[in-house]
Formats: C-alpha cells, sequence, structure tokens
C-alpha cells in the first residue's frame, strides 16, 4: 500500500451540508411522525396480506402501535377504534392513523410515501394509497370524487402515474390520516357509517368524505403507493387474485 499522509474528513453529509439539510427537512423524519395502525378482521386472515403487513416498514425512531378491530362490522369498528384512540392519554397525542384492511397488500415501503407526502401536503388531512376496486372488467380506481367539480360528486378518477390526485373521498384499505382530525367535534359521529336504507346506499369511507369535507377537510391519493386488492375466494374473478 503507497504510504499516505491521512486527514480526518468532515463526512459525505456535512461536506455539503445545505443540500443534507434540504433531504432531512423534505422527508420531515426530524419531527415526531408516530403512528398507530388498525386493521377491522375478522376471524383470520389471508396468508399473503399477512405477510405484507409484517414486512411493512415504519419510520425509525418513532413510536408504532399496531391494533384489530375484531368482529365489527367495518363502519363500527373504524369509529369505535378511533374513539378509543383519540380517548387514550398517551396515543391519542401522536400524529398519524394508518387504517388498513384485511384484503389490502401494500408494499414495504408504503407507509414512509405516505408520511412524505403528507409532510409536502400540510392542506390534506388524509391521504391513500392506490389500489382499485376488486372485478376484472369492471374495476374502479379508488380516487372518488372531481374536486374541480362545483357539484360534489365521487366519480372514479383516473389515476396519474406517480403523482398524488387530490379528490373527494378515498377508500381506507391503506389510507394514512392526520389522527388530530377526528378530535374536531364538528364531525359527526359515528364518523363511518355504511349506509343502506331509505337515505340512501354507501360505504363507510364516504359516508365520511362527505361530512368532513363539509368542513374545510382535504384529501387524496398517491399514486406512487400501489396497493394490491386481494381476492381469496374467487368472487370477482378466479380465486386467489391480486386485483
Amino acid at each position: 500500500m503507497k504510504p499516505q499522509l491521512i486527514g480526518i474528513d468532515s463526512g459525505r453529509h456535512n461536506m455539503d451540508l445545505p443540500k443534507s439539510t434540504a433531504r432531512i427537512i423534505e422527508g420531515g423524519s426530524w419531527k415526531r411522525q408516530r403512528t398507530v395502525m388498525l386493521i377491522p378482521a375478522g376471524d383470520s386472515i389471508p396468508t399473503k396480506v399477512y405477510l405484507s403487513h409484517c414486512a411493512l416498514v415504519f419510520p425509525p425512531n418513532q413510536s408504532a402501535h399496531r391494533m384489530a378491530a375484531i368482529g365489527m362490522e367495518v363502519g363500527e369498528a373504524f369509529s369505535n377504534s378511533i374513539a378509543e384512540i383519540i380517548n387514550h392519554p398517551e396515543i391519542g397525542q401522536w400524529e398519524f392513523l394508518l387504517t388498513i384492511e384485511h384484503d389490502n397488500c401494500p408494499p414495504v415501503d408504503g407507509l414512509i410515501k405516505l408520511i412524505k407526502r403528507m409532510e409536502e401536503h400540510p392542506e390534506l388531512s388524509w391521504i391513500s394509497g392506490l389500489y382499485w376496486t376488486k372485478g376484472i372488467e369492471n374495476a374502479q380506481p379508488q380516487i372518488w370524487g372531481d374536486v374541480n367539480d362545483p357539484v360534489i360528486n365521487f366519480r372514479p378518477q383516473p389515476p396519474r402515474a406517480g403523482e398524488l390526485v387530490e379528490c373527494v373521498g378515498t377508500g381506507m384499505g391503506f389510507c394514512l390520516w392526520r389522527l388530530k382530525m377526528f378530535k374536531d367535534k364538528r364531525l359527526r359521529r359515528p364518523w363511518f357509517k355504511t349506509v343502506a336504507d331509505a337515505t340512501g346506499v354507501g360505504t363507510q369511507d364516504l359516508y365520511f368524505s362527505a361530512d368532513a369535507r363539509k368542513y374545510g377537510y382535504r384529501c387524496g391519493v398517491d399514486c406512487g403507493v400501489l396497493v394490491g386488492h386481494y381476492d381469496l375466494e374467487g368472487k370477482f374473478g378466479q380465486p386467489d387474485m391480486m386485483y
């Protein structure tokens, strides 16, 4: 080895400190990004889905808690569990709630990407990954409603690869929420309710969206976070298929 004089440099990240600082600020990793993950489930969960949930990466050096709501209708599961969360003396002060359902398979870095989007877009109160309704020919992206239409609607909007699409409502299968939103007493309770009566028909997610939008809450779908929708029994096509 050739003899050389050795000096101690300051490290590659310190060599361009403004650039390194900008990277940290952009990602928001210097902030608290504590996340509680909530999954409504029956007695079991498909193996493929379970493994995708296990592989999910949470922000480093941040608190995380996984919580299941078992044996309840999905709207009741979300509403009852969130009420319990926000009333908890510690977890109720956390920053984020991740809702994830028993038939959705997120990418490993999906949560990290959603948190980054949230930090970039403080005007949005919840952001979902992109997943589709089940089906082969008629599946729709769960990007509900054109925000540029003066009449509120929940028509499915086209995805834009890799981009964030603001919309009127989203699904809840892999969705990140600002937890403090649920402390707003103007929002009707239960927050989430599946409706099928004389007043109309609607899923629990859009029931909430219609109310939250009245008070200025906005949402979007991150088309860079691609989430599979798993059909174990083949009710919408071939069994063991990911939509």
